[in-house]
């Protein structure tokens, strides 16, 4: 498989306008910082580590037989890593085993991090910040910490990056949404554009563009109310609100990003297809990793439907939402 490049850290996930990568102070970038992370990211994968179980360990393949391939296709599976996605890695590994490349159980362990490093990166993993403005829109299902995400990715972009962040509250069927958007838009030091109660969030969506566009904001950030994939008359909205940006402003949304609770699982997996059926999703805020035995989805996700995973999120502070690392991921996943 062909290795695409993946941000590993604030400084790498975002590009500008003259096609580099941004500069961030961001302390977490130094390779303390680094480790640390990993560190944390690794504890968080633990209950996922189990689902796959202490026999994906070296001593798996000490003896290469049909049983082999069967327990370890078992405990992807039940990482939900996903059927498909699993059944890629196995055939591949047995391909390797039976090819005599790999020799010993270490060296079959690493092919398999390599594998799931490779399966994890389906794509181009930045955030493009080249259009001025730059309008982002967040999508996903209520309880997925869409609106929180989107808070923390306004603070890194203003606060690191020195960008003036405009944010559109259009989930305007829930009040606690836009009051917990206004508090994030005032931790952030950024503004934000709201509605009336119940009002048309396309409305508010234009809204918050054409304001931004007015206040020569560089990035605008676009809520969308939090629906169930099943809800075809609010997905069938969601569709509209990409319409209107895009009247605003052409080629806008820029970047569409879909918010997935990890603990979902396969379920995630279906939110996603369903999803990237009504809008075009750009990339996965995989969410809660900290507290599942199902990380196996962001494989999952990436190896089926060919969507990257851009924004990890492994806890509630600021430095918990961090850019999607694959070669991380998958060492996390797998290390003893």
């Amino acid at each position: 498989m062909v290795a695409h490049p993946v941000p590993r850290d604030w400084s790498d996930v975002f590009l500008t306008a003259d096609g580099s990568r941004a500069t961030v102070d961001d302390a977490a970038a130094e390779p303390e910082g680094r480790r640390g992370f990993f560190r944390r990211l690794r504890e968080n994968m633990s209950k996922t580590r189990q689902a796959l179980g202490a026999e994906i360990q070296a001593t798996l393949f000490e003896t290469l037989d049909e049983e082999t391939w069967e327990r370890l296709e078992e405990a992807l599976i039940m990482a939900d890593v996903g059927a498909r996605t699993t059944a890629k890695v196995v055939a591949q590994l047995e391909m390797d085993a039976e090819s005599g490349d790999l020799e010993g159980g270490e060296a079959l362990t690493r092919r398999l991090t390599e594998l799931l490093a490779d399966l994890a990166r389906p794509g181009e993993g930045h955030i493009d910040l080249r259009p001025e403005p730059t309008v982002i829109m967040v999508a996903g299902v209520n309880g997925t910490g869409k609106t929180t995400t989107i808070g923390k990715l306004a603070w890194h972009l203003h606060r690191e990056l020195g960008r003036t962040v405009v944010l559109g509250a259009a989930d305007t069927y829930r009040a606690a949404a836009v009051e917990q958007l206004t508090e994030w838009a005032a931790r952030a030091g950024c503004e934000i554009v709201t509605g009336p109660p119940g009002s048309d969030p396309g409305s508010v969506a234009f809204e918050a563009v054409r304001q931004g566009r007015e206040r020569g904001a560089d990035v605008i950030i676009v809520d969308t109310a939090g629906r169930l994939h099943t809800q075809d008359d609010l997905m069938a909205e969601l569709a509209k609100v990409r319409r209107v940006i895009a009247k605003q402003l052409p080629d806008a949304p820029h970047e569409t990003l879909l918010t997935v609770d990890a603990t979902t699982g396969q379920n995630g997996l279906r939110q996603a297809q369903l999803f990237s059926e009504t809008v075009p999703v750009d990339g996965i805020v995989l969410t809660k990793l900290d507290g599942t035995a199902k990380g196996g989805i962001a494989l999952a996700i990436a190896g089926e439907l060919g969507i990257p995973v851009k924004l990890i999120g492994i806890g509630e502070a600021l430095e918990d939402l961090r850019p999607f690392d694959a070669d991380d991921f998958a060492s996390a996943l797998l290390a003893p």
